[in-house]
């Protein structure tokens, strides 16, 4: 989990692209000059999850590419690392996600053209910044379908166009986890059939308890919900199912924006402050009786989280 990811909106704009980048050792740099470049094109908004190992950095980068099912703004991501092969094997193994390791422009503007590549995969290694520049633009600039080396730099013929067409709905649906019958994934299978209750002193949220002593629950909040500061006797597990949310520690002075499949430890009595960018469901576990002690009152939280939010702009 990316803990400190940068966020850096290109314009004060409302962003028409979200990318979120990556890269291990090898490819920082590069990374760092492609991220500098992204960050004077209005319209573009950087989420730069740092540095890591590439099979982890670009487990991370894919997953956010993957999970993100909104149109606006358009969601891709940009991967560094030795070769740029490593981290689109990884990135590959998320579904929707469609890495390409391009050392040219030509291999952008196809893969753009024919795979409606949204995941950018460079090498730190064989590739300079000026090559990587070139090949980050023309693979910015191609939209799906269009003339490519390919076709001969000529538009599809009308089979063709039909084909890549259709292959977009083909290729989400490889694989298609939520539609097999043999998905046994015990949280999932838990959620069926429940029935949800309001949380009263959480405007937007609803719980249900699923387990007592230690006590679990699944909770969902809808998008623009928040928590104001508050605090437990106890320390909780969350794990988040669905949807998109930060997590502000007010006692450690730390900030946490998780998606889909991220996991975070709150220790008992700390004081947490929570935003929900999207539509929201996590399982929660904590040890003890269900308890909570809010620090501050919604009005207060919904401005310090409008102050933190625009500062970073």
């Amino acid at each position: 989990m990316a803990a400190d990811a940068t966020t850096t909106p290109s314009s004060e704009a409302a962003p028409s692209l979200r990318i979120f980048t990556g890269a291990d050792s090898f490819g920082c740099n590069l990374k760092d000059a492609l991220v500098s470049h992204l960050r004077s094109i209005p319209g573009v908004e950087i989420v730069d999850l740092g540095t890591d190992k590439y099979y982890t950095i670009a487990e991370q980068v894919g997953r956010r590419v993957s999970s993100d099912s909104s149109t606006s703004p358009e969601t891709r991501g940009l991967l560094a690392c030795g070769t740029g092969v490593g981290v689109s094997i990884f990135a590959n193994k998320l579904p929707r996600v469609y890495a390409s390791t391009c050392t040219s422009v030509a291999e952008a503007v196809n893969t753009r053209s024919i795979n409606n590549c949204n995941v950018l995969c460079v090498s730190g290694m064989s590739t300079s910044p000026e090559d990587a520049l070139k090949i980050l633009d023309a693979w910015l600039q191609t939209p799906f379908k269009s003339p490519c080396p390919a076709s001969g730099d000529e538009p599809w013929p009308n089979e063709i166009e039909s084909f890549l067409e259709n292959s977009t709905a083909e290729m989400a649906q490889i694989p298609n986890p939520v539609s097999s019958p043999s998905s046994n994934c015990a949280i999932c299978c838990l959620r069926k059939g429940m029935e949800f209750q309001p949380v009263e002193i959480m405007p937007g949220a609803e719980m249900k308890i699923v387990r007592e002593s230690p006590t679990s629950a699944v909770v969902k909040f809808k998008a623009g919900s928040l928590e104001p500061a508050h605090h437990h006797t106890f320390g909780h597990d969350v794990l988040v199912m669905k949807g998109r949310k930060k997590v502000w520690n007010l006692d450690k002075n730390e900030s946490y924006e998780l998606v889909e499949g991220d996991y975070l430890f709150t220790p008992a009595g700390d004081k947490h402050r929570v935003n929900y960018f999207e539509d929201t469901e996590f399982f929660i576990r904590w040890d003890g009786d269900w308890d909570i002690f809010l620090d501050e009152s919604l009005e207060t939280a919904a401005d310090a989280i409008k102050v933190e939010l625009e500062g970073s702009k």
